[in-house]
């Protein structure tokens, strides 16, 4: 029989709506993990002082 290669098939970056997934490196043991990496979901505005009447 042959053996199941130990490396895992890389896997293309994925995207949703507000965030991205990337697969990381393996790690010591093999373990595969997944980064999530989140969009700003509002905007933020520099506050400007009201003009004085």
């Amino acid at each position: 029989m042959s053996q199941q290669p130990k490396s895992r098939p890389k896997v293309p970056e994925g995207k949703a709506r507000f965030y991205k997934t990337k697969q990381m490196e393996p790690n010591e043991k093999g373990f595969v993990g997944y980064q999530t990496i989140w969009d700003t979901l509002q905007k933020e505005v520099e506050y400007k002082t009201p003009k004085r009447p």
